[in-house]
């Protein structure tokens, strides 16, 4: 008779996992490997100049699709319409119009004038609804006299093809 075989299987990992640091969770610890170094006592002599905190970069303009998913989901949750209801009025899939609404996916233009329509809204109603909230968020991070103005009050969304 032959010997079973443990009831354990082998685990062979196929690429090493990637190092990068890992959102501890309470109550779990990291391996000794993944420990931060203890802290050591400095040597610097105490005439030291203070160091300065490096410059702060630089805040992210916001990205087209991102301002885009919020528009439509405040208005659709304005309209007290469920996804599933624009999704199936615009004739696409509730997974990629969450993922629009979102920021995750870069939706086409005939996409965003399906679900635009499906909310009673055009395609310009929508891009103007956008520029607005790209607008109302970017002016917040500049200063009043920044981008050169040239002293016009026209505000306006110029799209090229």
């Amino acid at each position: 008779m032959s010997e079973q075989a443990p009831n354990e299987a082998r685990v062979i990992p196929l690429r090493r996992a990637a190092v990068r640091p890992a959102a501890v969770r309470p109550g779990t610890t990291r391996p000794p490997s993944e420990r931060p170094a203890p802290a050591r006592p400095s040597t610097a002599p105490a005439t030291a100049a203070p160091t300065t905190a490096p410059p702060a970069a630089a805040p992210r303009e916001p990205l087209w699709r991102d301002l885009v998913g919020d528009v439509l989901r405040r208005e659709r949750l304005a309209q007290e319409r469920t996804l599933k209801d624009v999704a199936d009025a615009a004739r696409i899939s509730m997974p990629y119009l969450s993922e629009v609404e979102r920021g995750r996916k870069e939706a086409s233009s005939e996409v965003l004038a399906a679900a635009a329509h499906a909310l009673g809204l055009g395609l310009g109603d929508l891009l103007t609804l956008v520029q607005g909230e790209l607008t109302r968020v970017t002016s917040r991070r500049v200063p009043p006299s920044g981008r050169g103005r040239s002293g016009s009050s026209y505000d306006g969304l110029c799209l090229a093809a």
